[in-house]
């Protein structure tokens, strides 16, 4: 594969140094190294917000309550005392405290919702009684216990209805199969056909089959496996041998690994440090191998007790900053360019006949199929007469691309030329199919024809704009299309989108669409 010229986006100080976004051509290497101490954080900041409101509450209608029926003197807009804001401060550090200690900081899937419920209350009681404690020694008597007894009451309700709400959010998003964890297990024996059953039986837990990997093991128990497979309701999906596991981390975007049968310790050892170089997770159904899991967390998924060997870091707080910035970015552009969206739908219907909109099927972030909008450029019957121009195609490898496509309305190859037709694609981000920037999606025929090296763009969304469209939107080259994806995937920051955004205004105003 050709290698572009990438100086003026990541300027060298080495051959795989990217000097002015701070970053390597190995990947994001430091970014999400303390992803789970940042959710944690910003987790910790919401408990302290929801006391902070819980005390406001309080205090709010305690004033009310004295104003209407006790005392019309009171003054409306007291502001609380400095013993009770202090009070209020040592409730919430030791909530932070009671909770990090019950693991409620703790992934989603460690323990049911009811049992989050238990703790949640378990915790706030035990936060209660210490503050209870803390009022009675030090003698607070100015404090009103009407306003306290209210925080807390307000507090418990306010943190088991936000984990009832992030927990049924993420359990409706896990049954659409989004942002699930696709997992591939090692190991085709009694365990591995267990949790293979219990992931796909219980969606909410967040994870996805893709298939068993056999070791030299199962191979000569191949006799017991099939009649352990007799009593189950189809045949389980065995997508290859443990040789083959690299390439079948790739072709299925699989994020852990289970590993469940029993294998050599340097088979372990080996996965772990290959994992690593993947960026996937891995995970134990116990088994000690010989002390090599010795130190690991107990962690449950459903009923399994796992043991995580390896965790890749993802920039956690960085992608949930990115799609804040998208969901504002593709919100504004909706609203203050929608007058020349109406304009530009009035003259298509004006220019030729056929819908406003075109929608395709394209493939988005690993391997999912989305409708892509865009407005109508082409005549309504071009995928059928893409065939008959083939010969004239300006691009090379899956590509297809000509200059002066008599496919393309008059109207079209304005729009095209300053890349309006792709304004409906703002919709396509605000309900998460796309980012604003990212590689461009393709269509399913695309993607059939790609190597197993391509499919690495399609392990994150897909965009509106890219390093593609700024960089070489007019190279032939599928290869330079390629690199300048992987680029993007491996040195990905926020100030990298930023940065992208702001060229693609000078590329939209030059014109250079096609």
């Amino acid at each position: 594969m050709a290698s572009p010229d990438l100086s003026q986006w990541f300027p060298v100080r080495s051959a795989e140094t990217l000097g002015e976004f701070g970053l390597h051509a190995g990947g994001v290497s430091t970014a999400g190294r303390s992803h789970s101490r940042a959710v944690t954080t910003l987790w910790m900041a919401v408990d302290v917000l929801t006391v902070a409101i819980a005390a406001g509450l309080a205090t709010y209608f305690r004033r009310i309550n004295a104003l209407l029926y006790f005392d019309h003197r009171a003054p409306l807009a007291a502001s609380p005392s400095a013993n009770f804001l202090l009070y209020m401060a040592g409730f919430a550090l030791i909530l932070i405290l009671v909770s990090r200690a019950h693991g409620l900081y703790g992934p989603l899937q460690a323990f049911s919702g009811l049992r989050e419920q238990r703790l949640t209350v378990q915790t706030c009681f035990t936060a209660s009684l210490i503050l209870a404690g803390a009022l009675y020694f030090g003698r607070a008597d100015s404090i009103s216990r009407t306003v306290v007894i209210a925080t807390l009451l307000l507090t418990t309700f306010l943190l088991c209805f936000r984990r009832t709400i992030w927990r049924f959010m993420l359990y409706r998003r896990y049954e659409k199969g989004m942002d699930t964890r696709n997992v591939i297990v090692i190991g085709t024996g009694s365990s591995g056909l267990a949790i293979r059953s219990h992931l796909q039986r219980i969606r909410h837990l967040g994870f996805t089959f893709k298939g068993f990997v056999r070791t030299g093991r199962d191979l000569m128990e191949d006799g017991a496996f099939e009649a352990a497979t007799l009593e189950m309701d189809r045949p389980p999906e065995i997508l290859g041998d443990l040789p083959e596991l690299g390439d079948l981390v790739r072709r299925h975007f699989i994020d852990e690994i289970f590993i469940t049968g029993p294998c050599e310790r340097g088979v372990v050892k080996r996965l772990i440090a290959e994992a690593s170089g993947w960026g996937i997770d891995v995970r134990v159904v116990p088994d000690l191998y010989d002390g090599l899991a010795w130190s690991a967390p107990i962690e449950y998924v459903g009923q399994f007790p796992t043991m995580p060997l390896h965790r890749h870091h993802i920039p956690v707080m960085g992608l949930l900053l990115k799609r804040a910035l998208d969901l504002v970015i593709s919100f504004l552009a909706l609203v203050l360019l929608s007058p020349l969206i109406l304009l530009i739908a009035v003259a298509i219907r004006i220019d030729s006949k056929g819908p406003i909109f075109y929608c395709a099927e394209r493939i988005g972030r690993k391997g999912r199929t989305f409708r892509c909008w865009k407005f109508r450029t082409m005549v309504t019957d071009a995928d059928m007469l893409q065939e008959q121009f083939r010969d004239r195609n300006e691009r090379d490898g899956v590509l297809f691309k000509i200059t002066a496509d008599p496919r393309i309305t008059r109207l079209g190859r304005l729009l095209r030329k300053y890349s309006l037709d792709e304004l409906p694609q703002f919709f396509n981000v605000l309900v998460g199919n796309m980012s604003v920037v990212g590689p461009r999606p393709p269509l399913a025929g695309e993607v059939r024809q790609y190597e197993l090296p391509h499919l690495r763009r399609l392990e994150v969304l897909p965009g509106i704009t890219g390093l593609w469209q700024v960089q070489a939107r007019q190279d032939p080259s599928f290869d330079h299309y390629i690199s300048l994806d992987t680029a993007y995937i491996d040195n990905w920051s926020l100030w990298l989108d930023i940065k992208i955004m702001t060229r693609t205004v000078g590329v939209l105003v030059s014109g250079t669409g096609a």
